[in-house]
């Protein structure tokens, strides 16, 4: 497999692009090497600028979960485009896919669009410290929340990536009313809130996707929202991942918890910037025009992102993949656990419905401390024998692999190939 046109691009895109990407994690740091340029994408798969093509476990990181230029999703853009771009002002579409959202979480009475998953969470934050009257928010180390000043610290996903603590730039202030707890642990929550009596809110990914997948213990969920209930707290769940992944509505659900306020992006958009922050009436009523909370966007409901959420969402419900998502997802585990043991390489996997990756670890992963416990040398030798067997994944030990609908058996057959061929690799290399 070659990758010379990568290659060149990669070169060309250094004289006027930071590093030559728009996204950290695509310079490919932890694994080495240099980024793979993509032309063109389909069902699931995906084509690099050398034509090489690959069975796509990356899919935008989250948002293709139909596969690639689904026909239903293309028909409906293409029919949005054809009345403009951008208006700048209210559109039916926003009204329909308002509606689809808030009818897949209980307790969301009303939503209001944003363009990106951190605008979502930026509001999110603003909205429960408007409505609780309180500043300080607590966040769980390695819980990624996009790149806001006041909860870029102690995040995973890219800064783990990169092995940086925290970002320059943040000044000491912006983050004064930020707290760190541990993922599953409760009690460092409750520490947080017998020193401080103005804590506004917990926000929390009910999966964490940005340090792996890692999933809550011993119904710790359950118990952080009746704990933070006793404190007049809210619980912020950032579904930004999560959201439409595991079931159609949240993560939250299946796990028995109702979150005071959601936030989504990704999938919500069929794969166009869109993100979107939503609560029961009482807590809306907050933001602006019915509000003191201000948060505005011109171009947040955008025609074209509306069309392809409400495409994929009223597809994906047709579809209903879910019960397939975790009958796939079971069986890669397999695969690679197996796998793992016959060439004899120390692997933990952890998946919830359409979410999952190994660790090159022999610890369970229950928090971002034990995630870190990942052989990354063994993780980026594995990534680039997948490569160039055939399947893309994320170029991070700390993010999630994702399933769309449109993979089939035979691409399953192709991945258990190329997982074999990697452990083998990995098993001569260390």
């Amino acid at each position: 497999m070659k990758f010379k046109e990568s290659q060149k691009l990669y070169e060309q895109g250094l004289v006027h692009l930071v590093g030559a990407v728009n996204s950290p994690v695509r310079a490919f740091s932890s694994v080495g090497g240099n980024p793979l340029f993509i032309k063109k994408a389909k069902g699931s798969k995906i084509t690099d600028v050398d034509g090489n093509e690959y069975i796509d476990l990356v899919l935008s990181y989250g948002p293709m979960i139909l596969g690639h230029r689904h026909r239903k999703v293309q028909k409906g853009v293409e029919k949005a485009l054809k009345n403009g771009y951008s208006f700048g002002a209210s559109t039916e579409n926003e009204i329909i896919l308002a509606k689809i959202v808030c009818d897949a979480f209980p307790g969301m009475d009303k939503v209001r669009f944003v363009n990106s998953g951190t605008e979502a969470v930026i509001s999110g934050v603003r909205l429960a410290r408007a409505y609780t009257g309180k500043d300080k928010i607590i966040k769980f180390s390695g819980c990624y929340h996009g790149h806001q000043d006041s909860l870029l610290v102690a995040a995973g996903s890219g800064l783990a990536t990169l092995s940086l603590p925290g970002s320059k730039g943040v000044p000491e202030g912006a983050v004064k009313n930020t707290l760190i707890a541990e993922y599953n642990n409760l009690e460092s929550v409750k520490k947080h809130f017998s020193e401080h009596d103005d804590i506004a809110g917990v926000i929390i990914e009910p999966i964490c996707g940005n340090m792996g997948v890692v999933i809550p213990q011993h119904n710790f969920l359950k118990e952080l929202k009746a704990y933070l209930e006793t404190k007049d707290a809210l619980l912020i769940a950032d579904e930004v991942m999560t959201g439409f992944r595991s079931k159609f509505g949240g993560a939250q659900e299946l796990l028995g918890v109702a979150a005071d306020i959601t936030c989504l992006g990704k999938v919500i958009g069929g794969g166009f910037p869109v993100g979107a922050y939503g609560a029961r009436n009482e807590i809306m009523q907050e933001v602006a025009p019915l509000g003191g909370m201000y948060q505005a966007g011109t171009l947040s409901g955008n025609p074209i992102a509306m069309a392809g959420g409400i495409a994929t969402l009223t597809e994906l419900k047709r579809q209903n993949p879910y019960h397939q998502f975790n009958k796939t997802a079971a069986i890669l585990e397999t695969i690679l656990l197996e796998t793992a043991k016959k060439y004899q390489v120390d692997l933990v996997v952890n998946r919830f419905g359409s979410m999952m990756n190994p660790f090159f670890t022999k610890n369970n992963i229950t928090n971002f401390e034990e995630a870190q416990t990942s052989d990354t040398k063994k993780f980026a030798v594995f990534f680039w024998e997948m490569i160039k067997n055939g399947v893309f994944l994320p170029p991070s030990q700390f993010e999630a692999w994702f399933l769309s609908s449109a993979i089939s058996n035979r691409d399953v057959k192709k991945i258990a190939k190329a997982v074999d061929r990697a452990m083998e690799k990995v098993a001569i290399s260390f």
